[in-house]
This record gives C-alpha cells, structure tokens and sequence, in this order.
C-alpha cells in the first residue's frame, strides 16, 4: 500500500483536550487547551500552548498559574463549548454548570467534574509562532475517589478520558498493553511442576 504525501502541519494525535482554569485576582476564566503535554518527570514538568488573543492570556501572564483537567468522554460538548466561545463575553463556568473547588496550591479553581486535575506554576514562556508555549512544574495533582482501588493504585482507565484528534473527539476505549509487557517473558513452567499439575488434574 503506498503513501500520500502532505504538507507539514500540526497534526499529532490523540492528544488530550484539556481544560484550563486560570485565576487573577476577582477574575477567573476556564479555556480548552489541546496542545499540550508532559516534559519531564523530575521536576514534573508539563507545558500548554496558547494564542496571546485569547481571553485568558493576560491572566496566565499575570498570574502564572493554572489548573490542568482531563475531561471525561461525558464532558465532550462542554469541552467543546470552551474552546469556541471566550470569556469576554460568557461565564463558561456558569454555561457549562461546572462546580468549582478550591486548589490546594494555585489560586485557579478546580473543576468537579473533571477526575483529574494538575495544579501548575509557570517556569517559562516562549513564543513559537501563532502560540505561546507556557511551561509549568506541576506541583500537585487531584483525582476522584472511584480512580483509586482498594490497593491504592490509580485505575485512570476508569476515568473514561476524552481525546481529540484531527477535529474530532474520542473515548478512550480498550487497553492495548501496559508499560514495558513488550519485554516480559513468559514463564515456563518446571518439568516437575508440569507433571504434578497433570496428576492434580487426573484426581479431579
């Protein structure tokens, strides 16, 4: 099968259709952000790309902090309500019916309904064109009880998280492995352990 060619373009998917709370002072503002992912992991490093015309720019210069969420597949519509209409004009939180938490360490809300929150503090900004890229260290994250199992472990898969790609939404849907199965061996069981399970079987 052969290959088309195209032009370059900012086509990378899926990627998550985040949303992002920003504070500054009495003013507050909540934005859809699709460009956006992690840097690094010591310090926890994560980054959102924004246009300088957008509503929420002036308060992310000012304040240098936000709230990064992953949307459930639930929340698409209202995901896609804030990324097309700005807060000049529109209170997304009220539109939207979101409920709004404090943040344990920026001054930018949480939003409820939303089962995974990252709490981040600008490092950098760079210009890159028709975006900003906002680079942040992530300094706390929040996730809804039901993510967590009885051993303590995060089921994110529980969280039914929304993608984005190529301008359409997706659930994220059936796993397709774990981190490092490619290098797992099998276990072979031991000639005695084989023939003492055959014995076992007989006897039942």
């Amino acid at each position: 099968m052969g290959r088309i060619k195209l032009k370059g373009g900012a086509l990378t998917a899926p990627v998550p259709p985040a949303l992002v709370t920003v504070a500054d002072g009495d003013e507050k503002n909540v934005l859809t952000v699709a460009w956006t992912g992690i840097l690094a992991t010591v310090p926890p490093t994560t980054y959102i790309s924004v246009r300088p015309r957008r509503h929420s720019y002036p308060m992310l210069q000012n304040s240098r902090e936000f709230v990064l969420h992953l949307p459930p597949a639930s929340l698409a519509k209202k995901v896609d309500y804030c990324g097309i209409y700005t807060g000049a004009k529109v209170d997304k939180f009220e539109k939207c019916g979101f409920t709004l938490l404090p943040s344990d360490e920026v001054a930018a809300p949480t939003i409820a309904e939303c089962p995974v929150a990252l709490e981040c503090r600008v490092k950098t900004v760079l210009p890159m064109g028709s975006h900003d890229v906002f680079i942040a260290e992530i300094v706390s994250v929040s996730v809804d009880e039901h993510l967590m199992d009885k051993n303590g472990k995060l089921r994110l898969e529980r969280a039914r998280l929304l993608a984005f790609g190529h301008g359409e939404y997706y659930a994220l849907g059936e796993k397709a492995g774990v981190f490092g199965f490619s290098a797992v061996k099998r276990r072979k069981a031991k000639p005695n352990q084989a023939k003492k399970g055959n014995e076992h079987g007989k006897r039942r």
